[in-house]
């Protein structure tokens, strides 16, 4: 069964208790546990090594507390699975996943965190600065959650899913792509055994997960090369040792006086606050749209009130980073994930947390061999987008997912240069241009790249359908968001490009002239009528 194939509704078994685990949730448990293992271990780099946090911190107050939020936010997602299943009489409901949003760990990372830690000398500083933007970004999600279904009834599914494929695009799949061919041996194997399974339909002997015996295979071929002086993945006995160390059983504890004592911070929390949060309203809506897609329907304004309350939670807790509904639930259900498989993430996350496995676990697995999993979900998203949605739509898809490669692009230069001491604006515009590198058209189309793709698409998807005024309403929408900084800028305030907000205003002036004025050709007989907005599919 496709993804986005709903089984019909039997009368008889509406009302009765859902199965909790089926041989599927076992996939999807291996499959976006490993997704949430790599971004754990991702997230224990940044606190150790970027932000020199202390051991204590990091293992002592901080997992703990993303333990916590973690089990609150996938626990609830599973009991939400659970009473849809129960209201519709389905067995093929999948809960949503959700976790810690990748995109805001970075960001309050090398945003928040390290320029205050690096300010004071103090990296604690930087944590407490941390837990505020977190505290701000939660009230801004169950706000917003009441507005977000109204969004979502008035944009085109293309516009949704497409903003939604440019990110499955540029920062889920390429990432894992090139760590697959910097280290092919195991990347391309892993990547064989994942595509023929969740692909191909090949069943492996005893039903053991895919995802399980590509993670077996990768740690074979890693610890296995070391015996011919190859080290295929990094792996070494002394960092096995050194993971012990980390050792022994924490539990969360309220962390309120350092949430109180960032507030000092306030005024460079909110430049990022305001904007991200919007962001997340958006993330949200597209992740529950991209659910609706594959067959399950999910209110909006739950879903977005759940993670801000599950993340005030962690912040109060002591964790700095923010949960999210994550992209990917067709992926899981088309293994078979129903509900189970979330809840059950969530104690496997607790385990990790606070006893202090994470850093044993990063020693004995290496990296490349969780990458094609995370590549296959990209594959996923970035394909339903286009499956899902009517096939004149496609112009508009590609549209969407175009500012997240500006974006993805401009964050490979800045690191880049950053590295070699210099940047973009001390090498100057000109000579970047004459090497081919237009480094101000990135700056400005990837600056707030989801809310930039929606609009754009939104607007491809409407003048497809002959509706100039809804495209020209969306125009104006985006001179207002653009006009103070939510769009094509890097922070908020007012007149932030105004060269191009003007322009949004006068392609909306041209959009509105063509509702009134223009001869419009007729749609060709085989296109319905209609927007085809998310309300309406």
């Amino acid at each position: 069964m496709s993804t986005n194939e709903m089984t019909p509704i039997s009368p008889s078994r509406i009302g009765m208790r859902p199965t909790l685990w089926t041989r599927g949730d076992w996939n999807a448990l291996f499959g976006f546990g490993t997704n949430i293992l790599v971004n754990m271990l991702v997230l224990t780099g940044l606190l150790q090594f970027v932000l020199k946090m202390p051991s204590e911190i990091v293992f002592g107050r901080i997992l703990p507390a993303v333990g916590l939020m973690m089990f609150l936010s996938t626990a609830y997602y599973a009991w939400l699975g659970y009473q849809l299943a129960k209201k519709t009489g389905r067995d093929d409901v999948c809960a949503l996943p959700s976790g810690i949003s990748v995109p805001h760990m970075f960001v309050v990372t090398f945003v928040i965190m390290l320029p205050i830690g690096a300010a004071t000398g103090d990296p604690i500083q930087g944590w407490e600065a941390g837990l505020v933007w977190v505290f701000f970004q939660s009230f801004i999600l169950m706000i917003g959650g009441f507005v977000a279904p109204y969004i979502r009834r008035i944009t085109p599914r293309a516009a949704l899913l497409g903003t939604l494929a440019g990110v499955s695009i540029a920062f889920i799949s390429m990432r894992p792509a090139f760590e697959i061919f910097t280290t092919p041996v195991i990347g391309l194997t892993c990547f064989a055994i994942i595509m023929v399974s969740w692909f191909g339909g090949v069943k492996y002997p005893k039903g053991i997960p895919a995802g399980l015996v590509a993670i077996a295979v990768g740690m074979a071929i890693a610890w296995g090369s070391n015996l011919f002086g190859l080290n295929y993945g990094g792996m070494s006995v002394d960092k096995v040792g050194g993971a012990f160390s980390s050792f022994g059983f924490s539990v969360p504890l309220p962390a309120f006086d350092h949430v109180f004592h960032g507030f000092k911070y306030l005024g460079v929390i909110l430049v990022t606050a305001i904007p991200f949060g919007i962001y997340d309203l958006v993330e949200a809506m597209d992740n529950v749209e991209s659910a609706e897609a594959a067959g399950d329907h999910y209110p909006t304004t739950r879903v977005l009130t759940a993670d801000g309350v599950v993340s005030l939670i962690g912040c109060l807790m002591g964790n700095p980073f923010i949960n999210a509904v994550y992209i990917g639930h067709p992926g899981w259900k088309s293994m078979g994930g129903r509900i189970g498989y979330s809840a059950a993430t969530g104690l496997m996350v607790i385990v990790l947390s606070w006893f202090g496995i994470i850093a044993l676990l990063l020693a004995l697995i290496p990296v490349v061999a969780i990458s094609p999993i995370l590549l296959y979900i990209g594959m996923l998203i970035g394909a339903q987008a286009f499956q899902t949605t009517p096939s004149r739509h496609a112009p508009a898809v590609v549209l969407a997912l175009t500012p997240h490669l500006a974006a993805w692009a401009k964050l490979l230069i800045d690191n880049s240069l950053g590295m070699a001491g210099t940047s973009a604006a001390a090498i100057g515009m000109e000579k970047l241009g004459a090497v081919g590198v237009l480094y101000h058209g990135l700056e400005v189309m990837g600056g707030g790249a989801i809310l930039v793709g929606l609009v754009l698409g939104a607007i491809a998807v409407f003048v497809i359908e002959r509706k100039f005024e809804h495209a020209s309403a969306f125009a104006l929408a985006g001179a207002v968001l653009t006009f103070f900084g939510f769009m094509h800028g890097e922070m908020v305030g007012f007149a932030v490009t105004p060269g191009v907000s003007l322009a949004y205003v006068m392609v909306a002036g041209v959009l509105f002239a063509c509702s009134k004025y223009a001869v419009i050709e007729s749609l060709p007989a085989e296109y319905p009528e209609g927007a085809h907005t998310a309300a309406a599919e």
